[in-house]
C-alpha cells in the first residue's frame, strides 16, 4: 500500500473534521471566555505569553488524540500481519510511517492555534516563545510511540477510544493534584503562568518532554527488539527509570505556578534624560511615551516647587516589563519602577491624572511604615494619626493638581467613622495650613513634621521602617 493510499484510510484523516471542530471551537469561544478579542488585541503583548496562552487548552487534547490514533493504527498493522509480509524491513521504519497521520493529527491540534493566535495578535514567532510548543511537539511523538504498542496488544476497538480517554483525563486532572506537585509539571500539560516580559526556562520544557521521551523509549525497545534480547530490554526499562526518576526530583522542588521563567526580556523604548522614561514597546502605550514624561517630570517639578523633598530619578522604568512583582527590582531614590503603561491605558486624551497619583504615592514616603487599613476608635472616630497623614498627602496631591481624585478614593475609608464630616474638615484644614505658609523653607517642614506626626501617633506594634505612603 503507498503512503498516500494509507493515508486516505488512515484514522487520522476520516476524524479530521471532528478533531478540527474541537480546535475552532476552543480557540474562538473558549480561549476568549476571560479576554474578548478586541482586549487581547489592545494589548499589551508578547509572543511567549500568547503562545502559552493559545497551548493551554490543547496539551490534553493533542497526546489523548495521537495516543488514540497510534492504538488504532497499531492494531491494523497487527491485524494486517504488517511484520510476517516484510519481515526484513525495519520495524522502526514502518512504524514510522504508521504513525505518521497520528503525529500529524497531534502537531495540527497545538499548531493551529498558536498560528490563529499569532495571525489574531499580529505578532511574531520568536525563538523566546517556541518552547513550550516544540515540548509539546515532542511529546506528541512519545504518546503515539506508546498508543502503537498498545496497539499490538489490546483489541484495537477497545484500546483506542478508551485509552485515549483515559489520557486525557489523566492529563488534564494534573492541574489539581496538590501534593504531590510533580506530575502537573512532568504530563506535559504545561501550566506554567508567563507573564509579559517573561519567557519559560529550558528546564521547565525539557523535564516533562525528557519524562515522555524515556517512557517511550523503553516501550519501543520491548516493543522491536525481539524476545530474545532481555538484556537490551532489561537497560532500555533501567535507563528509562533512572531518567524518570530524576525528572521527578527536579519537578518536585517546583511551586504550584509550574516550573522557573525569567523575566524581563520584553524590549523597551527610552526618551529623554534624568529622568530617562522607559515603557514597553508592545505594552499598546508606547506612542504616550513623550506625555508621560512630560507629567512625570511636570509632577517632581510642582513638588518639589512645592516643598516636597523629591530627588529627581536617574530612570523612570515600565513596571509591566516586569509584570509580576516578585521579579522586579525595588524602586529606589535614583531608579523608580512605576505602571507606565497602565496609568498610559487608563488616561483618556490628556488627561494622565492617574500617573500624577501615582508618582505621588511613590515619592511622597513617610518614615515609617503605616497601617493598611485602618479601623475606628473604641468611640467609633478615626484614628488622630489619620488626620496627620491624610493632611501630608492631600497638601503634596493639592501642588500637582489631584486633590479631587485623592479625596473621593479616601472617602471609602471615612465612610466607617462616626466623625466623618468632622475628620474631612480637619485634614482640609490643616492641608490649607501647610499652602498658607510662605516659603518654601517653611512648607517643605511643615510637610516633614505632619509626616512624623502620623508615625508617633500611629500604633506603636505597626511602626516599622522607612516605607511608601498609604
Amino acid at each position: 500500500m503507498t503512503f498516500r493510499a494509507f493515508l486516505r484510510t488512515s484514522a487520522a484523516l476520516w476524524t479530521a473534521p471532528v478533531w478540527l471542530g474541537i480546535v475552532v471551537f476552543y480557540f474562538f469561544y473558549v480561549l476568549h471566555l476571560v479576554d474578548s478579542r478586541q482586549e487581547v488585541v489592545d494589548g499589551p503583548l508578547w509572543a511567549p505569553q500568547q503562545v502559552a496562552l493559545a497551548l493551554e487548552y490543547f496539551y490534553a487534547f493533542a497526546y489523548a488524540l495521537a495516543f488514540g490514533l497510534a492504538v488504532w493504527d497499531g492494531g491494523r498493522l497487527k491485524q494486517d500481519r504488517v511484520w510476517e509480509l516484510a519481515p526484513s524491513r525495519s520495524r522502526y521504519r514502518v512504524a514510522a510511517r504508521a504513525l505518521a497521520p497520528a503525529v500529524g493529527a497531534g502537531w495540527a491540534i497545538l499548531l493551529l492555534p498558536v498560528l490563529m493566535r499569532l495571525v489574531e495578535t499580529r505578532l511574531a514567532p520568536t525563538p523566546a516563545a517556541l518552547p513550550p510548543l516544540l515540548m509539546g511537539l515532542g511529546i506528541v511523538v512519545a504518546y503515539a510511540v506508546v498508543g502503537c504498542a498498545l496497539g499490538h496488544l489490546a483489541p484495537r476497538a477497545i484500546a483506542a477510544p478508551l485509552g485515549a480517554v483515559t489520557v486525557f483525563y489523566v492529563i488534564s486532572k494534573t492541574s489539581a493534584y496538590s501534593p504531590p506537585l510533580w506530575p502537573r509539571h512532568v504530563s506535559g500539560q504545561l501550566g506554567t503562568s508567563v507573564a509579559f516580559g517573561e519567557q519559560v526556562s529550558p528546564v521547565t520544557v525539557l523535564v516533562p518532554f525528557v519524562f515522555a521521551a524515556a517512557v517511550a523509549t523503553a516501550v519501543a525497545a520491548w516493543w522491536t527488539a525481539g524476545p530474545r534480547r532481555v538484556l537490551f530490554r532489561a537497560a532500555a526499562a533501567a535507563a528509562a527509570l533512572a531518567v524518570v526518576l530524576v525528572s521527578v526530583r527536579t519537578a518536585s522542588g517546583w511551586g504550584l505556578d509550574g516550573g522557573p521563567v525569567s523575566a524581563g526580556h520584553a524590549p523597551a523604548r527610552c526618551v529623554g534624560a534624568k529622568p530617562r522614561v522607559c515603557m514597553a514597546e508592545t505594552g499598546g502605550e508606547i506612542e504616550r511615551l513623550e506625555a508621560v514624561r512630560r507629567e512625570i517630570t511636570t509632577t517632581v517639578h510642582h513638588l518639589r516647587s512645592a516643598g516636597a523633598d523629591v530627588t529627581v530619578p536617574d530612570t523612570v522604568t515600565d513596571t509591566l516589563l516586569y509584570e509580576r512583582g516578585v521579579t522586579r527590582p525595588r524602586s529606589t531614590a535614583s531608579a523608580w519602577w512605576l505602571p507606565l503603561t497602565a496609568q498610559a491605558a487608563a488616561g483618556r486624551g490628556d488627561d494622565l491624572t492617574g500617573l500624577r497619583r501615582t508618582v505621588l504615592r511613590d515619592v511622597a514616603t513617610f518614615p515609617c511604615s503605616l497601617p493598611e487599613s485602618v479601623a475606628p476608635t473604641a468611640s467609633g472616630t478615626a484614628p488622630d494619626w489619620v488626620t496627620a497623614r491624610d493632611a501630608a498627602l492631600l497638601w503634596a496631591a493639592e501642588a500637582v493638581g489631584v486633590e479631587t481624585s485623592y479625596l473621593r478614593e479616601r472617602s471609602s475609608e471615612y465612610g466607617q467613622f462616626a466623625n466623618t464630616s468632622e475628620l474631612l474638615t480637619g485634614i482640609k484644614e490643616r492641608a490649607a495650613k501647610g499652602r498658607s505658609l510662605s516659603t518654601v523653607r517653611e512648607r517643605a517642614a511643615w510637610f516633614e513634621e505632619e509626616k512624623a506626626r502620623a508615625c508617633r501617633l500611629a500604633p506603636k506594634q505597626q511602626v516599622s521602617t522607612q516605607g511608601p505612603a498609604s
